[in-house]
């Protein structure tokens, strides 16, 4: 999520209740219109990726259900239970445990149904009792945090030392830049589907992983999505990193991230430029750096894509106005312009998850930072979006591969921390 390439703490919550930008909801008794991700729901190809997963029928099973809810309170505990039960049926999926007409380790049947759900409640309209604006509201942010993993990571406090299962926690992004080819998936979300509740072996044994994915919308990020979904964790794992899709043929350990936000369109065609807008932000850094074992990753053979410590970033020098590239990263009082990621949504995902590290008190014990992955490629032949097909046997190699690579890091990590 690179910086105009398409790319992808906080001790105290930004203000707010927790509910999703994206989730407005028309005045009382008048249906809401489609967000602009859900209107790309009736193009060709996402009806044909539902069809060929058997995800088609989640968007109207969940239509008949919301008819079932008496009252508001069993409105959000069945839209828990829903969101819930798709993303179970999305990692059950990503981890052969369901067979469907369509490659297994596909990350896009889970964002295209749950987008059909969420236009299902922006229109849907209760028998049995009123439905205010803001309780639809809340409705919408339970559904996207339940939907996304973000309320069932399983890291039960364990023992340290002989016999700990060491907890790693990642994060992934929905696909992106669908306007220019909406049959895009992104790696960043297979891999959270692929390894959430695995256990992968380490030098010190093993480790239980866990994963969540988050929305490419400015907005979300603004509203606290990340810090409310990560606090509860971060203090309670081993390992961190979040995971963005990246540069062409090659992953990418960040080094340092910016807090600046540099305008790239996000799923609902809205940019955001300015500081990354956090809470206290008096105390806001200019840059946060990983944690991760990054010697340790570059050097250990994780997957035929090669694995890059990239010092890059964008700054302006204190005392001056304009921006300069430096490729060891910044320099002292510079102000930031783009991190080694880029100044888009996965800049932003690593600053603010590695922010929360730090005003936690955890980064001297916590190996965090932020992993970017190659760019998902379609096969030879199958580059036009308005012929090709929504898949193609090297668009499935090379997804398989970045996963299993993005497998290799994590171990790599856990082994070196």
């Amino acid at each position: 999520m690179l910086s105009r390439l398409g790319a992808l703490g906080v001790a105290a919550l930004l203000a707010g209740v927790g509910v999703p930008a994206s989730a407005s909801a028309a005045p009382a008794g008048r249906p809401a219109a489609p967000t602009t991700e859900e209107a790309r729901l009736d193009r060709a190809a996402p009806q044909e990726i539902l069809r060929k997963s058997g995800f088609d029928s989640v968007a109207p099973e969940f239509s008949e259900a919301l008819k079932n809810a008496r009252s508001y309170d069993h409105a959000r505990r069945l839209v828990v239970r829903e969101g819930q039960s798709l993303w179970q049926r999305a990692v059950d999926r990503a981890q052969g445990k369901q067979r469907t007409g369509i490659s297994a380790d596909d990350d896009r049947p889970l964002y295209w149904a749950r987008l059909g759900m969420t236009r299902e409640l922006r229109q849907w309209e209760p028998d049995r009792f009123a439905l205010t604006p803001d309780r639809r509201a809340r409705l919408m942010g339970a559904l996207e945090r339940s939907s996304r993993g973000q309320d069932s990571v399983d890291h039960r406090p364990g023992k340290r030392g002989h016999g700990h299962v060491k907890r790693i926690l990642v994060t992934g992004f929905d696909p992106f830049t669908l306007d220019r080819d909406v049959r895009i998936s992104n790696p960043s979300g297979a891999a959270a589907l692929a390894l959430d509740g695995t256990t992968i072996r380490t030098a010190d044994g093993p480790a239980r992983v866990e994963a969540v994915v988050f929305p490419v919308r400015w907005d979300d990020f603004a509203d606290g999505v990340v810090e409310r979904a990560l606090r509860p964790y971060l203090p309670r794992v081993d390992l961190f990193t979040t995971i963005s899709q990246g540069r062409v043929g090659r992953f990418d350990v960040e080094r340092t991230n910016g807090a600046w936000r540099g305008g790239f369109g996000d799923n609902e065609n809205l940019s955001r430029t300015g500081t990354v807008p956090v809470s206290d932000p008096g105390s806001q850094p200019q840059w946060t750096t990983t944690t991760l074992p990054y010697k340790e990753i570059v050097a250990a053979k994780t997957g035929r894509f090669p694995v890059y410590d990239n010092t890059s970033v964008t700054e302006i020098p204190a005392g001056g106005s304009t921006p300069v590239v430096r490729p060891d990263g910044p320099t002292e009082g510079s102000t930031a312009r783009a991190g080694g990621g880029g100044d888009y949504l996965s800049n932003e995902i690593a600053y603010r998850a590695t922010l929360l590290r730090d005003r936690l008190g955890l980064h001297d014990r916590l190996p965090g930072g932020h992993v970017h992955t190659p760019v998902l490629q379609f096969g030879a032949g199958n580059t036009d979006p308005a012929t090709g097909d929504v898949t193609d046997p090297e668009f499935v190699r090379n997804r398989l591969d970045i996963i299993a690579q993005v497998r290799g890091i994590l171990g790599a990590a856990a082994s070196s921390s």
